[in-house]
This record gives structure tokens, sequence and C-alpha cells, in this order.
């Protein structure tokens, strides 16, 4: 009989693991499994399904270096649909004294597995997740009772605890904060000098599985003509250098810019770091990944908005969106402030509209499975809430189509800040804008039928229009919230015949969402 059954997911690829500490290779045995209901459960993108198994094939080998052979199940060499099904058969013919597992990183498997034990009367430790630099126990705690959080005090408190940009007890630079300067557009220009995306060689191990992709999920969305991401701890420290070296500086400037260009050298990821999927899968460790920020900072007097904007995402944002979405789930699943239900386009999977952002940006997501925040949660986010679209669809599509979803980040990301279905719960009004918003950050208007400073007619930009419609459809709660009453104000300079034509036009588009 077997001491301990370790169980390794397919995000949780560090040798740290704390599910394997105190291993012993005569007693306990460590299972891996890639299983389809993965790649299915939601339509996963073939970029994301290549990341996740390539990495898990590369962490086996890892492993094994360390005199830890782990059962490796590849997908198509057993029969298992789903996690659940291999582990209740591993269970059964193991027959464990007790499962490990580190905190994994989705509340459905994390429930699974409780089910799974319960059934069979099996002990269950879950460990918590060192990766994290903070535990959910400790934001729990942070967060006391409130019905608002908010992330900046979070990070303040961070900043504190682990001496981060800090002069003693303030913040170095004087300001905690230096979001207002990381918001310029690239002007009529463009974008300069942009970097070079890091490429990664394409191995056997990865071959193969490009192949097993290419055969098993051939109708699923994207393209892996453009697959750069890091499958190995080496290729992710790789990946940190380069962002280091070459894109730190010029990271906070823009990096809330976008840009559509037909010049096919330059690099659609302009200065965005890239490091989500090695932080994701925990090839990359936050902790290294500040340190060498610092450093860098240190070293070569690097802008402080730029370091301290990259150091909010990782010490900040990743951090409070992850202890959200503990603290709040099974709920914020099933959130649904505005009670939307029209569906996704069709074109979200093809990028077959005419409207260009929306183009560009879904375009960019199946050739790279990718996109930078701002198109993330300005423009196909955006549409969403103002299309009312029903959050379950939108969540499941950001959770199919980037190859650094997890749900952790993915679903707080998309129903608190992209869709507002969870009323605020951390943030202080819906994140909507028109179409000038975009017009402002980008030169995609430029190259678009619709013109956004039009809210009704033809070449009105359905952006502009539903933006307006959301505003005339919520005017009560905008006009109370301190935050939106400016906006509100805006919708009393139209007439009565302006607003009648705004939601005339509103309604016609949002009845043929998928002819835009």
């Amino acid at each position: 009989m077997t001491r301990n059954l370790i169980l390794i997911l397919g995000d949780q690829l560090n040798l740290d693991n704390p599910a394997l500490d105190g291993f012993d290779a005569a007693q306990d045995a460590v299972l891996m499994v890639e299983a389809s209901a993965e790649a299915t459960h939601v339509w996963s993108h073939k970029a994301r399904i290549v990341l996740f198994l390539s990495a898990m094939r590369h962490f086996a080998q890892a492993l094994i270096s360390q005199q830890i052979t782990p059962i490796y199940l590849k997908l198509d060499e057993h029969d298992f649909a789903s996690l659940k099904a291999a582990w209740a058969h591993y269970i059964n013919a193991l027959k464990p004294s007790k499962i490990i597992i580190c905190e994994p990183g989705e509340y459905r498997l994390e429930q699974d597995l409780i089910a799974l034990c319960k059934e069979s009367n099996t002990p269950l430790v879950i460990r918590d997740d060192s990766h994290f630099m903070c535990s959910k126990a400790d934001f729990k705690h942070w967060a006391g009772g409130g019905k608002q959080l908010r992330m900046e005090f979070f990070y303040r408190v961070m900043r504190k605890k682990y001496d981060v940009l800090m002069q003693g007890s303030e913040p170095e630079g004087g300001t905690w904060n230096y979001d207002a300067e990381n918001r310029k557009t690239f002007g009529k220009a463009g974008p300069q000098n942009v970097p070079t995306a890091p490429q990664v060689s394409i191995d056997a191990i990865t071959q193969e599985v490009i192949d097993l992709v290419e055969q098993h999920f051939q109708n699923h969305p994207g393209s892996l003509n453009h697959f750069i991401w890091p499958i190995s701890r080496e290729q992710a420290l790789q990946f940190l250098d380069d962002f280091i070296v070459n894109k730190l500086a010029g990271f906070g400037d823009h990096q809330d810019a976008m840009w559509q260009t037909t010049d096919k050298s330059q690099s659609p990821y302009l200065w965005h770091s890239l490091l989500s999927t090695s932080l994701n899968l925990k090839l990359l460790n936050p902790r290294e990944v500040i340190a060498a920020t610092i450093k860098a900072y240190k070293k070569n007097q690097l802008p402080l908005a730029s370091v301290e904007g990259f150091i909010r995402q990782i010490l900040g944002w990743r951090e409070f969106i992850r202890g959200v979405y503990w603290l709040d789930m099974p709920q914020m699943a099933q959130s649904n402030h505005y009670n939307h239900q029209r569906q996704l386009p069709n074109w979200y999977w093809s990028g077959d509209t005419q409207m260009n952002c929306m183009r560009q940006t879904v375009n960019d997501t199946m050739q790279h499975g990718y996109a930078h925040h701002i198109q993330r949660l300005m423009v196909t986010g955006m549409f969403g809430i103002l299309a009312e679209l029903n959050p379950r669809e939108v969540e499941a599509w950001y959770l199919a189509v980037y190859v650094d979803a997890v749900e952790w980040v993915e679903l707080p990301n998309v129903a608190g800040m992209a869709l507002y279905a969870n009323g605020g719960r951390f943030t202080s009004k819906p994140y909507v804008a028109s179409g000038a918003y975009i017009k402002r950050m980008s030169n995609y208007c430029s190259n678009c039928k619709y013109k956004p400073e039009l809210k009704t007619g033809a070449n009105a930009c359905p952006t502009t229009t539903l933006y307006w419609h959301f505003l005339i459809k919520h005017y009560d709660t905008f006009a109370r919230n301190p935050r939106t009453a400016l906006m509100a104000k805006n919708v009393d300079r139209f007439s009565a015949e302006d607003l009648q034509a705004i939601q005339m036009h509103a309604t016609h588009l949002l009845t043929h969402l998928d002819s835009l």
C-alpha cells in the first residue's frame, strides 16, 4: 500500500511545490495526468493546450532529474477523460493512506478532489501554496468582513510587509502609485524601437505536443504558427532576463497603449513582459521576479514609474486577485449584477467583424493566444458589458483563448473588472467608455468604417452608441457614484430626441450583434 499519493496539476510546475515536501520514493507516488476534459470544458485555444502539456512533460523530466519518477499519463496513452476519473482509478489501485496536493488554482478541481476523497474515504491534505506571497488565510484576515475591497490598500500592506520600494515607512519617491504616468499614447508616429520578442526553441517534446494537439483538437480555435511561450524553468528565466534588460525601462510609459501595425517584423507584444504564463505555471516565483526588477532599478537607475508599475502587477494585483477569487467563490462564478443574458457574438472566435478594434484584438488573440491587459479590459471586455453579454459566456471565452488563463486569475478579472458582474466588490465603478477612449489609446479607429464621435447612424461606432445607451439605462446609479457622476451629467446635455435616437440605434445593434 502506498503511503502518500501526491497529485501535481498542470499549473504547479515548481520543484519547491509544497506537496513534495517529505517525499519518499520508497513509500510515495507522484501522479500527473493530461486529461482531455481540461482542454474541452472550455473550447481552449490550441496554444493554451500546447503550453500546458509541453510544460507538464518538461516538468516531469525535471522531477526525474531530482530522483522523483512520476506516474505520468499522456493524453493519447490512457482512457481517462477527466482528472477526477484518473485520480479515482489510482486511489483505488494504490490505496494510499492519504492524498497530498498543493492548493489547486481552480475551485472546480478542488471540489472534485474533496468529493472524490470523501467517496473513497481517503484522507486529503491540501497544503498552502507557498508560491504566492499572501496566503488565503492572510488575505481573508486583511479583508475582514468588508463589503468592498480595494487593491491599492492591499498593495501598500504588501509593499511594507516585503519592504519593496520603501524608504523606511514611506514609499520610494514619495508616492505609492505611478499609474497616472503609465497611460501615455503612442501619438501619430506610433511605437518606436519596439523590442523584439524573445524566442523559444521548439524541441522534440514540444513538437510532439504540437502534433498531438493538431490531431486531437483540430477544431479548436487559434493558431500554433506563433508559439513563443516558455515551457521550462530555463526558458522562463530567459524571458525574465530579456524583459529586465530590454523592456523594463520602457514598460511604464505605454503599457496601456494599443497599436495596429502593417509591419510584420514589429513585435505585437510591445514592451509587455510576457511573464504571466511562466508565473501562472509556477516556472517563475514572484519573489525572484521582484528581486530582479529591484536589482536592475538600482543598478541602472531605471524609471521609477516603470518599475513601480510592473511591481504593482506582481505584488499588488496578482496577489489581490487570487485572494479575492478564493474569498468569493463559488458565488463569484454565478454573479450577474446587471442580469445580462445576450449570447457571445460568433466573431469573438473568428474576428470577422467590421469593428476594427475588436477585429484586431480578436485576431491577435487567435494568432498568439495573447492580448495585453488593455485590449482585454477596454476592448473585448468593455464591449461585453456594453453589449449586455452573459457573463458566463464571456468568462468561458477568456478562460479558453488566453495562454496565461487559470481560473483564479481569469474569473475575477473578467467578472469583477471587465464586466462588473459582481457589482463592484473590488472596483469603484464599471470600466466603460466611448469609442473616444479607444481612439485616444490606439490607431484602431483610423482603419475602421465606424466613427467614434458618432452616436447614431450607419457609421456610428457601436462602442460609442452602446456606451451612451448604458449610461442612460443606468443613469441613477451612475449619478449617485462620485466616480461616475460627471459621466451621468453628460447625459443631461442630450435632448429628448437625442436620447430616443441613441436608444433606438442601440436596440438595433443589440439585436444584430453578429452582423456588426
